[in-house]
């Protein structure tokens, strides 16, 4: 079953928001886009990680899931410095005792030169 979640950024391609399947919800990468104006948020990896998070909760919660679901979370990063920042972003995302498995890595760009894109594995 397809997602698409109206408080998310549209699918700007040939690509889904999120996929569910037997019990599993694949989401796409989330760029910190702004759903209602279709641009970048402004400022900096704190900013950009709090709006990806953002729209990757609103595909999840779109699928009847929540945070507490989430099983496993890739973290796209254009810089590696910036590892420390979002992870104060993204831990309040998350309840410490379900925190999901995650990889972090950098790219060597991201879309509309974006700082962060993250995608998630989770169960409904």
């Amino acid at each position: 079953m397809i997602i698409n979640a109206d408080k998310a950024p549209k699918a700007v391609g040939p690509y889904s928001q999120g996929v569910m399947w037997q019990s599993l919800i694949y989401t796409s990468g989330q760029l910190p886009i702004d759903p209602k104006t279709g641009n970048l948020v402004e400022g900096g990896i704190e900013e950009q990680t709090k709006q990806a998070l953002t729209n990757l909760m609103e595909i999840i919660k779109k699928a009847g899931s929540d945070s507490e679901k989430v099983l496993k979370t890739t973290v796209f990063l254009s810089d590696i410095s910036n590892f420390s920042k979002m992870n104060e972003v993204y831990k309040d995302f998350f309840k410490k005792e379900s925190y999901p498995a995650r990889s972090a890595i950098q790219v060597a760009a991201l879309p509309m030169n974006a700082l962060i894109e993250i995608e998630a594995v989770a169960m409904y």
